[in-house]
């Protein structure tokens, strides 16, 4: 399975990443996020490698069956983190060239994932078709949960066309890599757009110096308006030490 099972499931690392897995799904109670999708500033933050250890987390809770479907169609990266391949796809299924069992990879039981397949050469155009939109309805309608990577919001308008269909959105950002005041922006066009931003990741954040060594965890509740309306949010941060798990995306 790739650099997903690398991780020491007894590790501080790991038991940060069932934590975050606890906060999302207590992050809205009142209804049921199915569809998430995972998202960054810019390329490099290791939006794709939050993403797979996330899903892995949700996967070993009882009967809970995910999908991570990459939909980063201009740089996919998600099939690296579970060592599989990329052959066949989101697009022969929009395509109508395969059926969607035969494009679904099973790398576990509980845990399915779903490449782009091949990159086609009008993604924006591909996201925003109503073929796309009934893909993610019919997905989410055959899994508990389903977690979406999808390009850096801050770098093309992908993401931003996916998350509407999703149920909230996961911000990954990389400590000493990402300009504050770009991210701020990012986010605050995003709430505009009636994005329900659930949570915020901070990875690669170098704890070494730290009491915790191998890792930091912080969590604060507050007030955060967005386009939604002004409610209580929980947000909530994982620092993965760069020396010990750098990210690929």
């Amino acid at each position: 399975m790739g650099r997903v099972m690398d991780l020491d499931p007894k590790s501080p690392l790991a038991e940060a990443y069932r934590t975050v897995r606890t906060n999302i799904s207590f992050s809205d109670i009142d209804n049921n996020l199915i569809t998430i999708m995972f998202t960054s500033t810019k390329q490099n933050e290791g939006k794709s490698t939050t993403i797979c250890h996330v899903a892995h987390a949700f996967s070993r809770l009882e009967n809970t069956k995910v999908l991570v479907v990459d939909l980063d169609l201009r740089n996919p990266s998600v099939h690296k983190m579970f060592g599989i391949g990329n052959t066949y796809g989101v697009m022969d299924y929009l395509k109508n060239t395969r059926d969607l069992e035969k494009c679904i990879n099973r790398v576990e039981e509980n845990i399915h994932v779903l490449t782009p397949g091949a990159i086609p050469p009008n993604p924006t155009e591909i996201l925003s078709s109503k073929r796309m939109q009934n893909f993610i309805k019919d997905v989410e309608s055959k899994y508990d949960y389903v977690f979406i990577d999808a390009p850096p919001v801050g770098i093309v308008s992908d993401g931003i066309i996916i998350s509407r269909y999703t149920d909230g959105v996961m911000f990954v950002v990389g400590a000493n890599e990402t300009d504050i005041n770009h991210t701020k922006e990012v986010i605050d066009n995003m709430r505009k757009s009636d994005v329900n931003i659930i949570g915020s990741i901070l990875n690669k954040y170098d704890m070494e110096n730290n009491a915790y060594g191998y890792y930091g965890y912080y969590y604060q509740q507050d007030d955060v308006r967005s386009g939604r309306g002004a409610k209580k949010k929980k947000r909530w941060g994982l620092f993965n030490k760069k020396k010990k798990m750098s990210a690929a995306r």
